[in-house]
């Protein structure tokens, strides 16, 4: 019996804590765990013995910081070591699987870091590779923060995650680290983290680490909504805190172990521990919960899109397509191709989320250029500054295929027809990465006349998708939009098409609505008319203009008239107190500064508006329009009173939004970035005029003794960058004498200390009590994913910054800015 047919008829138990009882057996601060495999094999062996002895199915190996970043020479000795280990201890034990565990690389991956998406996918296979050699069962991807990496971790998993002998593939199970808001570090919620997990076919996901299991309830309750997969949950034994230099948790053996019996209960079928859960809370675990029947996961039927924050769930609501990303008859777009003008791009995508578009279209095809390496990179600098889903538009495979792959959450994809040679290209990309199509109801014979005919395209269409495993969830008809000046029926078969996929097929529908009036004058009138009119005949998905101000009002007023906004709420919204002429833009200001970015232009000031550009481009993180505005206000104002004046304030207010959770991670770091642009500029100006900026004063940052995780201390870094500070960056794996030689010297006042690593932090307390006696003066704030603020403050900290604003905040504080 495989683990994945063993998970349908009973609950499986995965092991706990690693590297707390690695310490006990005598492991240093800063030492690498890993290293372990090959010089205390005896050690490994008897902890995976104790887990399986205590009842634990599933035995994690000892790999959650190998990788080709930390170990160059000796990965595959060590990778190979730890399978080994845990497979000496399932066969001594005559039962258990062994489970190769990916941990986070523990850089950012680009634009909001420097290790590219492939570079981060090889390192990833690598480690796949060798332990799927060595004889791994399963993979487990945990403790992953950021959507964009977990998608590397999945990927490479399933491309090399296969038995050597058999060329069987690895089942993937993959786990993420949720705050108690349910957000990943880089901004992602459970939905939209789920939704990317069930496009990418990975056999079991859920949570782990960060919260105990008592955090953890509400968050598991939320997956168990969505997800169609089985749930994975292994929380650490509650909170953290310090007792005379060790790290402890605040939930006992048996706490733990009545909470995980609530757990279970709740629907989780894989069920264990992470940080702090020792043998016992897992010995305890099983007893409580090993006879109570697993509940399988129903098939939830959701047509889900998703960007890396943000999931778009088809409803009774139709959602609005944004169509402005196309150079289909327009001679702006087509030539900002030619000269490869990303920021024109950029500048409609922000436009059409401000004015109430729920996905964005992206179509680049211009014979004069090359469409997949276009597409890829309009993905790529559309989803860093947007949080809203993309639809990838292209008939042109290569181009699909690169934008699906570096795509940051489950696509639609626009589109598949029912021609045997378009199923036959698509549906095999959609397997691999996931995804929502957009199925043309048009085949080899051409489009039907009927709606009979489209429904039975449409039929094709979905059985065709089955055989690749993709259900009709995931399939969102066209019943195609014809114009109605050349077929004066042509809407009225449009219509009932749409009815009929509704009542008879239960899928979604999708239209391209302009596409009614192609050759008319006036023709938002026609346009407006007949969206209506769809929407009344079940239309899911809308391919529209949102900056159309008649389209947006069909839109808003049918949803108000159809008990599809409670209490007019979205039209009171937008329209309170707001007048316009038919054809006018109102300007619906959905911007997180009031502003459309639409209307940002190279001068001091947004059009129609009294909101200086170089802000509303900051708060957008437009980097080329930043430097542009800043241009323009040097010929007219100083620098340090733009800088305070402007720039300072646009961060501001980034920063709260971030606070709010209404912005999220990569748009507070693409707004740090348009703001460096700017201060670029503003530098070259100062030192041309002999002038300079004063610094507010002077930070060190490290991440501490044996940890690599530099993520959060490089996010804290750009921020404090920006807000005038210079930083002292020591790295990563930073011994506490370097630090504290560092400070003593520079006369620092503020020192900032990171850790992603439980075994880490008697590093990180070791530090800042060496601080302490070199220099009573300074200030120590601590962060990382491990730590808590009581935590922080039982090993000496003097603040403890959940996120990279709270680091900012601190140092106004300290330095009285």
């Amino acid at each position: 019996m495989t683990i994945l047919e063993e998970m349908k008829v009973r609950r499986l138990f995965c092991d706990g804590g690693m590297g707390s009882l690695l310490q006990a057996q005598g492991l240093k601060p800063g030492e690498l765990p890993e290293t372990w495999n090959l010089t205390r094999r005896d050690v490994l062996i008897s902890i995976h013995r104790s887990y399986l002895e205590a009842g634990a199915d599933i035995m994690t190996t000892n790999t959650f910081g190998a990788n080709g970043l930390k170990f160059k020479d000796d990965l595959e000795p060590i990778v190979t070591a730890a399978v080994e280990n845990a497979r000496t201890a399932v066969r001594e034990a005559g039962h258990g699987y062994v489970a190769l565990d990916l941990g986070p690389t523990g850089r950012l991956l680009k634009p909001l870091g420097d290790l590219e998406f492939e570079d981060a996918v090889k390192l990833y296979k690598e480690v796949v590779s060798i332990g799927a050699r060595a004889g791994a069962d399963l993979v487990l991807i945990e403790t992953m923060s950021d959507s964009y990496e977990l998608k590397a971790a999945v990927l490479a998993a399933r491309e090399a995650g296969f038995r050597p002998d058999t060329g069987e593939r690895l089942p993937v199970f993959a786990t993420v680290i949720f705050d108690e808001k349910g957000k990943l570090l880089t901004g992602g919620n459970v939905e939209s983290t789920v939704a990317l997990l069930e496009g990418l076919r990975v056999d079991a996901l859920g949570i782990n680490c960060g919260l105990g299991p008592v955090q953890m309830k509400g968050i598991l309750e939320e997956i168990l909504r969505v997800s169609s997969l089985p749930v994975l949950v292994n929380p650490n034994a509650g909170l953290p805190r310090s007792e005379n230099g060790k790290t402890v948790y605040d939930i006992d053996a048996e706490g733990f172990a009545l909470v995980m019996e609530e757990i279970a209960a709740m629907g989780a079928v894989v069920v264990g521990g992470c940080c702090g859960t020792t043998p016992e809370h897992i010995r305890l675990m099983t007893q409580r919960c090993k006879d109570m029947p697993v509940v399988w996961p129903e098939k939830k039927h959701r047509t889900v899109v998703s960007s890396y924050a943000k999931a778009v769930t088809a409803g009774r609501k139709t959602i609005i397509i944004g169509e402005r990303i196309n150079p289909t008859g327009k001679s702006k777009f087509k030539q900002a191709l030619r000269d490869h003008n990303l920021e024109y791009i950029l500048k409609e995508g922000v436009s059409q989320q401000d004015n109430g578009a729920d996905v964005l279209d992206v179509n680049v095809g211009l014979p004069e250029i090359h469409e997949p390496s276009m597409m890829e990179e309009a993905v790529r600098e559309l989803q860093a500054i947007i949080d809203l889903p993309l639809q990838i538009d292209t008939s042109d495979m290569e181009a699909m295929e690169r934008a699906m792959r570096i795509y940051n959450g489950k696509p639609l994809i626009n589109s598949v027809n029912g021609k045997e040679e378009s199923m036959s290209r698509v549906f095999p990309l959609m397997a691999k990465y996931g995804g929502v199509a957009v199925g043309l109801c048009l085949d080899e014979s051409g489009i039907p006349d009927t709606a009979e005919g489209r429904l039975a395209v449409g039929r094709k269409i979905i059985e065709r998708a089955a055989e690749y495993g993709i259900g009709p969830e995931d399939i969102i008809l066209d019943g195609l939009c014809m114009t109605v000046s050349s077929d004066s029926k042509g809407a009225l078969t449009t219509l009932e098409t749409l009815r009929r996929i509704r009542d008879e097929l239960g899928v979604g529908t999708v239209l391209g609505v302009s596409n009614i009036s192609f050759g008319l004058p006036q023709r938002e009138i026609i346009n407006a008319a007949f969206f209506t009119m769809a929407m009344e005949c079940g239309l899911g998905a809308a391919i529209i203009n949102p900056n159309s101000e008649a389209m947006m009002r069909a839109y808003y007023s049918f949803n108000a008239l159809m008990d599809r906004d409670p209490q007019c709420g979205q039209y009171i919204s937008v329209y309170s107190g707001q007048s316009a002429g038919l054809g006018q833009t109102i300007g619906r200001s959905g911007s997180r500064d009031g502003t459309g970015a639409d209307n940002i232009s190279g001068s001091g000031e947004t059009k129609g508006s009294q909101v200086p550009a170089l802000a509303a481009a900051i708060e957008r993180g437009l980097k080329e329009a930043a430097h542009n505005a800043v241009t323009a206000l040097l010929k007219e104002r100083e620098p340090l009173d733009i800088i305070n004046s402007e720039m300072i304030p646009a961060l501001d207010r980034v920063g709260k939004g971030f606070e709010k959770g209404t912005v999220f991670l990569p748009q507070l770091l693409m707004s740090a970035e348009a703001a460096k642009a700017a201060f670029e500029v503003i530098k070259a100006a100062l030192d041309s005029s002999g002038q300079a900026q004063e610094k507010k004063g002077t930070i060190i940052l490290a991440t501490v003794k044996g940890d690599i995780h530099d993520i959060g201390k490089n996010i804290v870094k750009v921020l404090l960058e920006n807000y005038s500070y210079e930083v002292i960056d020591l790295g990563r794996d930073v011994p506490p004498e370097v630090i504290v030689k560092e400070a003593v010297e520079r006369q620092v006042a503020l020192v900032g200390l990171s850790a992603l690593m439980t075994t880490t932090v008697p590093s990180m307390e070791e530090t800042i009590r060496q601080l302490r006696a070199a220099s009573a003066a300074v200030k120590v704030m601590v962060g990382g994913a491990v730590l808590t603020e009581d935590y922080a403050r039982t090993i000496g900290a003097d603040a403890y910054c959940r996120d990279a604003m709270a680091s900012v905040n601190y140092a106004e504080q300290i330095f009285g800015a």
